[in-house]
């Protein structure tokens, strides 16, 4: 089994920053294939960054060059760097594995 926890939603103004933060735990062999994915209300759940099997990072174009995804492998953690967060980034985030586990989410709320 796999479990996910994130942490470091909240509110922010317009041009402020977050750093979500989750943590992997049971069968997570490693960070590479973990992600962070969007859901606003009345949306579907989208993605936001990803670090793919090979450790590529992939980037939605709405969040490229203001977010940025890392990850510590020694501590199965993945974390969203977001900068210039703007009230359309408003949303539940999800942490991903594998495009299967999930986590609870954590809200991301910007102000205008």
């Amino acid at each position: 089994q796999v479990q996910l926890v994130e942490s470091g939603g909240g509110l922010v103004q317009t041009g402020g920053s977050l750093r979500l933060s989750c943590v992997g735990s049971g069968r997570i062999f490693s960070t590479n294939g973990m992600g962070w994915y969007r859901q606003a209300p009345g949306k579907q759940r989208d993605l936001v960054a990803r670090i793919g099997n090979s450790g590529r990072k992939t980037y939605a174009d709405s969040v490229r060059g203001r977010f940025t995804i890392s990850s510590d492998n020694a501590k199965n953690t993945v974390y969203l760097q977001m900068e210039s967060l703007q009230p359309e980034d408003t949303a539940i985030y999800y942490c991903n594995y594998l495009s299967t586990y999930w986590g609870q989410g954590t809200q991301v709320t910007v102000s205008s």
